[in-house]
């Protein structure tokens, strides 16, 4: 049996495969030490590759830092695209993308361990430096509530994206400090929340 020649397509999924080894590695690692006390040795080591391979494929640590960062909000935003399909009403809608969203960034491991161990680091990248994070969360809930629309739950507006943007904000600022005078520390107190206050603001 002859092996099968090395198309650019082949190519293209096996350096997809070596940077998600990387990044699973990365992501192992930094949830178990944390940022500041993993090298790119380490990651490495923990991939089954060598330190070139790691930047080659991905670049520094702190390149690798935002490549992990970047895919992990992308899972849970990709949690929105299937939201929609599981309700009828908006106010199950909003409720369900707000309950998930908080929920999924509070007990995240990663987010958990840097907010405790490396606050310094991961602030900017919620913060001042996290305008690319905040602009995918965006486009992930405008989607959310476009097939709303689709569906006859909610009337199309030239404002939608702004709506969109204020639940957004208020997901941000809750994930940032959770404490308040509002019980939001469960998902039944998150779910009435949504429905009080959140859906209004959606529907106008």
């Amino acid at each position: 049996m002859t092996t099968p020649p090395m198309t650019s397509k082949n190519a293209l999924e096996t350096a997809d495969s070596i940077e998600s080894r990387i990044l699973d590695a990365a992501l192992v690692q930094f949830e178990q030490v944390g940022i500041k006390k993993t090298t790119i040795e380490d990651i490495a080591r923990r991939a089954g590759v060598d330190r070139v391979t790691v930047y080659r494929r991905v670049g520094s640590r702190d390149d690798v830092v935002q490549h992990v960062t970047t895919r992990e909000v992308a899972r849970v935003l990709a949690e929105l695209a299937e939201i929609p399909e599981r309700h009828h009403t908006l106010e199950d809608l909003v409720a369900d993308i707000f309950v998930t969203v908080v929920t999924r960034w509070r007990t995240h491991p990663l987010l958990n361990k840097m907010l405790a161990l490396e606050p310094e680091r991961v602030l900017p990248q919620l913060t001042t430096d996290g305008g690319a994070t905040f602009v995918m969360a965006l486009a992930a809930t405008t989607g959310a509530l476009q097939r709303a629309v689709e569906d006859g739950m909610l009337p199309d507006s030239a404002d939608l994206v702004t709506r969109a943007e204020i639940i957004c904000r208020i997901v941000h600022s809750l994930v940032l400090q959770p404490e308040g005078t509002t019980p939001l520390g469960t998902s039944e107190e998150l779910d009435a929340f949504a429905r009080k206050y959140l859906a209004p603001i959606i529907s106008g």
